[in-house]
């Protein structure tokens, strides 16, 4: 019985009541002739006798499909659909990927049913979502944005520049930390190589400044870049600067608080910020300057303490205060090389 097909199983229910129909064979005979069980030879009999022959068909077992889920196929659908031709950010939700708190968030606004992240996976398995390493890239959320940069705002502060013999200079901030997601080390098949790392210690956090001119300036600090340490950063940069400086910077929240804003109010003849487009880290130069800056910081060895992470990222820094031509690298990128002048 077990290894018929399930045509094969229909045309045995549908024999076994004709048998009866035609011979009056008792139930012990028939379960003789069929190979099956009498109690199941009764079920077929009192189905047919109520339903007739179609109620012999094979019955689907088990849960009907979309039986008891949380979702309706077209929320299901909805959802793969954001997922697919989007990132949270686009829907204002506070996640960089869509992870299962993204979804779970997701769900809960659009649907008002808040899943488990355990189910959540099972969704994802179901439609075939795997988890993936992304691939970093600016967001170009406003192209319009980034094109007016490059083809109008930018060649302005040039000419301003020129005109009131300025210079311009890209600053950035980042963190200041060793990563171990890109190290890779050789060990015997099936053995996964430890890396031992101290424990975490108090954030070290970088800002900087280059030109086109291969100049670096670089003030490294305890904590993160809040307004007074920028503030800092703009003194020390202005300090012995012969020339009025033109920072470009991002749109970090620091960079426009009102505290930035009342101190700089008088000093513009001697400094003034830019702002690059949303979304177009890879329009400023410093950016290149800071990946080299994090893949040193992973090479070489581990930092024990605070102090010792502190000492590799000056010397980083330091050492690429002798190589103008490095500094002067970042801006032939692809990206940057509108940046590249001599002012």
């Amino acid at each position: 019985m077990r290894s018929l097909t399930m045509e094969g199983r229909q045309m045995l229910r549908r024999m076994v009541v004709r048998l009866r129909k035609q011979s009056g064979m008792r139930v012990k005979e028939l379960a003789k002739v069929s190979g099956a069980h009498p109690t199941t030879i009764k079920g077929w009999l009192a189905r047919a006798r109520k339903e007739g022959e179609n109620g012999l068909e094979e019955k689907r077992r088990g849960r009907p499909v979309g039986a008891c889920r949380k979702l309706t196929l077209a929320a299901e659908a909805w959802i793969r659909d954001q997922i697919v031709q989007g990132n949270p950010q686009q829907l204002k939700m506070p996640f960089a990927l869509w992870t299962r708190p993204a979804i779970r968030a997701l769900i809960r606004d659009h649907f008002g049913v808040d899943l488990q992240e355990r189910l959540i996976g099972k969704y994802l398995k179901r439609w075939g979502f795997t988890p993936q390493r992304p691939v970093k890239r600016a967001l170009e959320q406003n192209p319009e944005a980034v094109r007016q940069w490059l083809e109008q705002d930018y060649p302005r502060l040039r000419a301003q520049a020129a005109q009131e013999g300025a210079v311009i200079y890209w600053g950035d901030e980042t963190a200041v930390k060793e990563d171990a997601h890109w190290v890779r080390g050789y060990a015997p098949r099936g053995q996964t190589p430890v890396l031992a790392v101290p424990a975490r210690w108090t954030t070290l956090s970088m800002i900087s400044a280059i030109s086109p001119r291969g100049e670096v300036a670089f003030q490294i600090v305890e904590g993160s870049i809040d307004a007074e340490r920028f503030i800092a950063f703009l003194a020390a940069l202005i300090q012995d600067a012969p020339k009025k400086i033109y920072l470009v910077v991002d749109n970090l929240r620091v960079h426009h608080a009102k505290v930035v804003t009342a101190w700089l109010a008088d000093k513009k003849d001697r400094i003034e910020l830019a702002f690059l487009p949303p979304y177009a880290p890879e329009s400023n130069p410093d950016e290149y300057l800071n990946r080299d800056f994090k893949t040193a910081l992973r090479t070489g060895a581990v930092s024990t303490d605070k102090n010792s992470l502190l000492a590799k990222a000056t010397a980083f820094m330091q050492g690429l205060r002798q190589m103008p031509h490095k500094v002067a690298s970042y801006f032939r990128h692809p990206a940057a090389r509108y940046a590249m002048s001599d002012i």
